[in-house]
């Protein structure tokens, strides 16, 4: 369905895109029931601890150099700005800023009087705390559980306290209970930004392109490839500032680092202002980069300048690239990201030569606001192997278990939270923090570089193991690792 921005609320992505969290079987049984509509969310009999939409909300928006945030919750809603403010400040750091500052976010503190009685006159002086202690150019409000539950008339509220202030007060709807699939706070992010930040362009720039992305670590590498293209790249969405982000209609093109990040803003600016959204591979391994950079190509009429970069790009990581692939033909590994990632670097692996036995995705979007599977499921599943995949939604329990069974060379995930117990395992590991990794030619050879590295001295992951006791007894891992998993049907791949 088409996004819409008449609403004050995104529309969570369970009913947008038909996602889900919990699924197991093989990338084509996955992808042929994306086509056909058939795919259903298997639930839970038990579940561990999982992210919060609400803090993707908030820690992206918080990333805006002159906005700030107020959180209209209980305290704990607040819990993980510890976070957002170390991740903010490494941002500072790769862009050299010597005077770091933290995260702008105020929270709302809500107790059980606020619960009974009602929020709104200490959101009101939230607002205002806010607005007089950073002077932002923009506040934004992310709703909790809290303020959900107890029916708080939050815009009503905002748009007194704007008039007041005379800056954009914006609310952003990502209570947790709204959605069990995390990515559902950027889409919050991205529809208060589209909604009330974003404005009519006054001219339009040929050369400007948007690029989403986290923390945008690789800025020096796209602006050399964009640079050979004629091409000025805009980064967005962290540490831009509320005037730049007025201004992104006038791009001549949308592209993100990231599907599952990127789609509901680039598929938005398209929809309202024109700006046309680049779908294509992530940018991760050769194949990626090379279809990413095509489709920009083709959108902003530089189809020849990308054919003659790619290829003497092509010739430069020949000898190179062979003679990585050579070292980690066979390797097994087991792949835990979220949806975007987990299955374009699952390809990346399998150009390597390696042997991808699992992969795991923290949910899964049937399919994309631009309409259609996700491209990167139907690229693997167009290959002749079929490989094992699952949607975990981070549930240690049947990773762990898992892992343990089936003892791969290597794990490859993204997220420091869950890649610790593959450690633990004694399996060497590999954290995708950055975004940037593995992106275009030369990173695709530093990746590689980076997984030899990994099985040559995993010294760490042995001595781990030997000295650590998992929290799982022997009943749990002689279960097979999806135990918990509900569903109507039993053809799933049995884990060896």
């Amino acid at each position: 369905m088409p996004i819409n921005l008449n609403r004050s609320q995104a529309i969570i992505r369970e009913k947008r895109l038909k996602s889900i969290v919990g699924y197991q079987g093989t990338i084509k049984d996955l992808a042929d029931k994306s086509r056909s509509g058939c795919l259903k969310n298997a639930g839970r009999g038990f579940s561990q601890a999982t992210n919060c939409n609400s803090g993707c909300a908030q820690g992206y928006l918080s990333s805006i150099v002159d906005a700030a945030i107020v959180n209209h919750g209980p305290v704990g809603c607040a819990g993980d700005v510890a976070g957002s403010n170390s991740v903010y400040q490494w941002g500072q750091h790769i862009r050299g800023q010597e005077h770091k500052r933290n995260v702008r976010i105020v929270n709302t503190n809500m107790s059980e009087n606020a619960v009974v009685f009602g929020g709104e006159k200490i959101l009101q002086d939230a607002v205002r705390t806010a607005y007089e202690r950073f002077h932002p150019k923009a506040i934004f409000v992310t709703t909790s559980c809290a303020s959900g539950i107890i029916g708080d008339d939050v815009e009503r509220a905002l748009k007194d306290t704007e008039a007041e202030l005379g800056i954009p007060v914006v609310p952003v709807f990502c209570d947790g209970f709204r959605s069990q699939i995390w990515a559902s706070g950027f889409d919050a992010a991205f529809h208060a930004l589209l909604t009330r930040i974003v404005q009519t362009p006054q001219e339009k720039r040929p050369e400007l392109v948007n690029v989403i992305n986290f923390y945008a670590s690789g800025r020096d590498a796209v602006a050399e490839i964009f640079g050979h293209l004629g091409l000025v790249p805009q980064f967005g969405i962290p540490f831009s500032s509320i005037s730049q982000l007025e201004h992104w209609s006038e791009a001549a093109a949308t592209i993100s680092i990231c599907g599952t990040l990127g789609g509901y803003m680039g598929n938005g600016l398209e929809q309202k202002f024109g700006v046309p959204y680049v779908t294509a591979l992530q940018p991760h391994g050769i194949a990626g980069f090379d279809d990413w950079l095509r489709k920009l190509g083709e959108t902003v009429g530089k189809q020849q300048e990308v054919e003659a970069y790619l290829a003497a790009q092509k010739e430069l990581v020949a000898g190179e690239l062979a003679e990585i692939k050579r070292k980690l033909q066979g390797k097994r590994v087991v792949v835990g990201m979220g949806p975007s990632f987990a299955h374009n670097y699952i390809r990346l692996l399998e150009d390597f030569g390696m042997d991808v036995v699992w992969g795991f995705s923290w949910h899964y979007d049937a399919k994309h606001d631009h309409g259609g599977c996700p491209s990167c499921t139907l690229d693997l599943a167009e290959k002749e192997k079929d490989i094992p995949v699952s949607v975990s939604d981070q549930q240690n329990h049947e990773i762990i278990n898992l892992l343990r069974k089936v003892q791969p060379d290597l794990y490859v995930g993204r997220h420091p939270g869950q890649s610790v117990w593959a450690t633990k395992l004694g399996i060497p590991t590999i954290m995708i923090s950055d975004e940037y990794s593995a992106f275009g030619y030369q990173g695709t050879l530093d990746f590689g570089e980076r997984i030899i590295d990994a099985l040559t001295n995993n010294s760490l992951a042995k001595n781990l193991s030997q000295r650590i006791k998992l929290p799982y007894t022997d009943w749990w891992f002689e279960q097979e690792p999806f135990t918990f998993l509900e569903s109507e049907s039993d053809e799933y791949v049995t884990v060896r």
